[in-house]
């Protein structure tokens, strides 16, 4: 999930919570202590300020479409593109870069919800186009085995889907957190709770419902996820704001495009961000080399589904851990110190992969899967640590103004290292020669993606020398105040998620 900044309460709202918490009305009032109750009250708390269905809404879109949904996909995705298309790991590698293609354009969804509403509504009709979507395309891949390319098809829908309500809710979180300041800490809690515990369930039963009735039964399960949204577009409560002009849409884009080019100009802005492009596409992804290896008879350990499913879910847990470390210990130490010491052992924790490869594990007697299960926890461990103090830097590059959109921006020119990573990664197994049966390089391109994952520190210069509590951009204000003005009646406060490694580990 994305860390997004604290908005600081004024006295007379600090006052407020104080005063629901003490009434038990707070997760940390005296009558919410106790390991169920608690939780309970602190949703109702939720419910009361900001409506049901906000609350509602956030668990559906982080919890089960974004956290379950995309951990059962994911397995699903990876077994269907092995036994049920038969293609290469390399092909499957960039095919899967291509399914998340939606998330790189996720600003246009974000600006489409804020300045384009349909009916009179700003939220609700994106949710029933994307619940429409999701449910399309997974119904159609579960019923019929289709040809390839139309089965690219109906995963990009499928994604697509998934990306607008995730830009959706994003949306309607940054509106709750300007009216409702003093929640916007609960808010993010939610946020992430919902989508952690949402892909530790998924990816414990994704194993066994693969094995059980297939990747293509497992898509029509999604049509549940999917359905969800849609039902969410319908009972949101959101104003009516009829009579709304179309004309004023193609300027307020331009206003939009116009604020963040002035801002990427800025040296300040884009040297961090050249850094944090070249730290994702230089990390080659070749997770599909080692998911062929891991469930291949002859010359690997030959995973079942429900093994492939657990260990995905100890990674859950290892990426939850390391949110939680940096929380508490290292959220205060500057970005350059901070990115030397995590790039680094985002290096060193891939040889933890060659040594399995290899087999060396066995020389010091520790079988394959629970070699396995001490790799996988610590890479998305190591990896959750280097990407904190990233999106940490993201959000400290946002002008005033066009926060949100312009984080969103930010968040999509990450999406296009991880593609460019995944496609890089598919060229190298195909140069290797890493295909289905045959592994006897893979262990090479293990060591080149270890390499590369290192050279990043060379860039590192790039990146600003204060810390989360020290401001990176000049004081000047970025945007100019008609700019601004322009932006604001709509309130652009999109704040977007990157598909990162919650949902696919970077391999």
């Amino acid at each position: 999930m994305v860390e997004r900044g604290d908005v600081l309460a004024s006295p007379e709202e600090e006052e407020e919570v104080e005063g629901m918490e003490e009434e038990g009305g707070g997760a940390a009032g005296p009558r919410g202590r106790g390991c169920f109750g608690a939780p309970i009250r602190w949703l109702r708390m939720l419910s009361a300020e900001m409506h049901w269905s906000f609350v509602l809404g956030v668990v559906l879109v982080y919890g089960v479409s974004q956290g379950l949904g995309g951990a059962l996909s994911r397995v699903a995705t990876e077994y269907y593109m092995k036994d049920v298309q038969e293609v290469q790991p390399s092909e499957a590698q960039i095919y899967s870069a291509i399914v998340n293609v939606p998330w790189l354009i996720k600003p246009i969804w974000g600006l489409l919800t804020d300045v384009v509403p349909v009916g009179g509504y700003r939220r609700r009709p994106y949710f029933v186009c994307a619940g429409l979507l999701s449910v399309f395309s997974m119904l159609m891949l579960s019923f019929y085995k289709v040809h390839l390319v139309l089965a690219l098809v109906l995963l990009t829908a499928g994604s697509t889907g998934v990306a607008i309500a995730d830009v959706t809710i994003d949306a309607c979180v940054a509106q709750n957190s300007i009216s409702h300041p003093y929640l916007a800490a609960d808010m993010q809690s939610l946020c992430a709770l919902s989508a952690s515990i949402g892909a530790l369930v998924g990816f414990t039963l994704s194993g066994i419902l693969v094995h059980l009735i297939g990747p293509m039964g497992v898509y029509g399960l999604l049509t549940v996820p999917a359905g969800l949204m849609l039902l969410l577009g319908i009972i949101l409560d959101e104003p009516h704001t009829p009579n709304f002009d179309y004309r004023q849409v193609n300027q307020r884009f331009l206003d939009a495009g116009k604020a963040m080019w002035t801002t990427l100009k800025i040296p300040a802005v884009w040297r961090p961000c050249l850094y944090m492009y070249t730290s994702l596409a230089l990390s080659l992804n070749i997770f599909d080399g080692m998911f062929y290896w891991y469930t291949d008879a002859k010359g690997g350990p030959s995973f079942s589904k429900e093994t492939v499913g657990y260990l995905f879910s100890i990674g859950s847990v290892g990426s939850l851990l390391g949110a939680l470390l940096y929380q508490h210990s290292l959220r205060d130490h500057p970005f350059r110190d901070l990115l030397l010491w995590t790039q680094l052992s985002f290096g060193l924790s891939g040889m933890l992969d060659l040594v399995l490869v290899l087999r060396l594990n066995w020389k010091f007697g520790i079988p394959d899967y629970v070699f396995a299960v001490i790799d996988e926890w610590v890479s998305q461990m190591v990896s959750r640590l280097k990407w904190m103090p990233l999106l940490v830097l993201s959000s400290k590059l946002c002008p005033s103004g066009i926060e949100g959109t312009f984080f969103a921006l930010l968040m999509s020119i990450d999406n296009v290292g991880l593609f460019s990573s995944s496609w890089g990664g598919g060229f190298l197994l195909h140069v290797l020669g890493v295909t289905r049966t045959q592994f006897k390089n893979l262990w090479l391109a293990i060591l080149i993606r270890n390499i590369l994952r290192i050279s990043p520190l060379c860039l590192l210069f790039l990146v600003p020398r204060g810390d989360p509590k020290s401001s990176i951009l000049p004081s000047k204000e970025v945007a100019s105040e008609e700019e601004t003005e322009a932006l604001e009646p709509e309130k652009i406060e999109l704040v977007s998620l990157v598909k990162h490694t919650d949902n696919g580990r970077s391999f």
